[in-house]
């Protein structure tokens, strides 16, 4: 009975180093696709006519725009899709007087 446990530890220790091996030697696709981590601004606000209150969500890394709203009679949370807010945060160009 201990030796089919020693061996099935054994065999448990040798996947977990295979696992630990792969993992550290192959490439992370979520790290590689993702980047770094979003970088968060939230502001509260009402929505004129609506019942509800909404937090926008800008996400300054990915400079995209997005909100929120509980909708209470649902009991949903109510998500509005990104808005890339490149086109909006080009910087001008200064003029010299």
């Amino acid at each position: 009975m201990k030796s089919t446990a020693v061996w099935a530890l054994a065999a448990l220790n040798v996947l977990l180093l295979a696992v630990f091996v792969c993992r550290m030697t192959g490439e992370n696709t979520a790290v590689a696709q993702v980047g770094r981590p979003g970088d968060y601004l939230m502001i509260p606000g009402e929505v004129l006519g609506g019942n509800n209150a909404v937090v926008y969500v800008i996400d300054q890394s990915s400079r995209q725009l997005s909100a929120m709203s509980y909708d209470d009679s649902n009991k949903k949370l109510v998500t509005m899709p990104p808005i890339g807010l490149d086109r909006y945060l080009v910087a001008q160009p200064t003029r010299r007087r």
